[in-house]
């Protein structure tokens, strides 16, 4: 029986141990926050649950809309409401894209998550930051030393599934005897794998804003605005007669005003998110709550031709997520956890 050690229990750390559910193989997640989900999160306050990085898990095909049905019937919520765009104009109007799925639960996306691992063994050390690996002198077993100087491991299979530039840092602080070049190749191909930040704002209203639309994202790409949605159109999220917007505003903004203090930051958005609706109330919410995400969307994708990506997955060392799988959404990176982790089992 082998020891799988994955760092992050986000959805593609997740959908790996799933995978690997009926096998004979242990498996220990190493996660760096207090909770599972990564950046399909969610939080509670004031009697509101709001999903305040990745929104929704798109129907994208069957597989994905079955695995969500046999986690489970009770609290899944489909968000009926359509998305709508704009541009750098400012104009909210109906999209011509075709309207999909949009799913959550009622006690909000950090489900998909905790359904997945409450179906596998594994055992998730929450609080544990990874911050360096190592290759045992024998060439076979990896462990893994956290920030609080505490080992863990050893483990037969090793599986990164951070966002890139946090798995470039890993890859760079990695003892790897005798890799024949393998590890500096394949920390060279992770670290050119580029991501946009995002700054998430979340403002709440005592009163309900009324609107044809669940959401409407920025076509253009050029708005200071990237994102703004109804938390209200999904069950179970806010009390009626309220409203709670979840605004992710655009890289350049992000990047810019990332560390700007947070009622700074709510007032200079709730203003522009007034303008793009069309409601001056809109300038004053009575509670707001933010996130930001440095590494939020994989601009590009981990090249899969990288002459070093094979070498090491024959060490027992693995990739996985959205910067993987080449697209920065929950089923991308869920698809891929799984594929890999099927990957990991075989090899073992």
């Amino acid at each position: 029986m082998a020891h799988i050690g994955i760092v992050g229990a986000g959805v593609a750390g997740a959908g790996a141990a799933y995978a690997l559910r009926e096998t004979a193989h242990d498996m220990t997640l190493l996660e760096k926050s207090r909770g599972v989900g990564g950046r399909a999160a969610t939080r509670r306050r004031n009697d509101c649950r709001y999903d305040h990085g990745a929104n929704y898990v798109k129907d994208a095909d069957d597989r994905t809309l079955d695995l969500l049905h046999e986690l489970g019937e009770e609290g899944l919520v489909d968000v009926e409401e359509p998305v709508w765009t704009f541009g750098v104009d400012g104009q909210i109007e109906p999209s011509n894209r075709q309207e999909s799925h949009k799913f959550t639960w009622t006690a909000g996306i950090t489900q998909l998550a905790k359904r997945l691992l409450a179906e596998t063994d594994a055992e998730v050390r929450k609080t544990t930051r990874a911050a360096s690996l190592a290759r045992d002198d024998e060439g076979e077993t990896w462990t893994v030393t956290d920030t609080d100087g505490d080992e863990h491991g050893p483990f037969d299979a090793l599986l990164l599934t951070p966002p890139a530039p946090q798995t470039a840092d890993l890859l760079a602080a990695t003892e790897w005897v005798d890799d024949d070049g393998a590890l500096d190749e394949l920390h060279e191909a992770v670290a050119a794998t580029e991501f946009r930040t995002i700054r998430t704002l979340v403002l709440h209203y005592d009163f309900a804003v009324d609107r044809p639309w669940y959401a409407a994202v920025d076509v253009d790409k050029e708005h200071d605005v990237g994102w703004v949605a109804r938390e209200e159109c999904k069950d179970g999220h806010v009390p009626d007669g309220e409203s709670l917007l979840i605004v992710q505003m655009g890289p350049e903004w992000s990047t810019e005003h990332y560390d700007d203090p947070l009622e700074e930051a709510a007032d200079a958005v709730a203003g522009r998110v007034a303008d793009l609706v069309g409601d001056d109330r809109l300038t004053d919410p009575d509670w707001v709550d933010d996130q930001g995400w440095r590494y939020a969307l994989p601009d590009t994708s981990l090249d899969p031709d990288a002459d070093a990506v094979d070498p090491a997955a024959d060490a027992g060392l693995y990739l996985a997520g959205d910067w993987v799988a080449g697209e920065g959404r929950v089923h991308r990176a869920l698809w891929n956890g799984v594929e890999v982790g099927e990957r990991v089992g075989d090899s073992l």
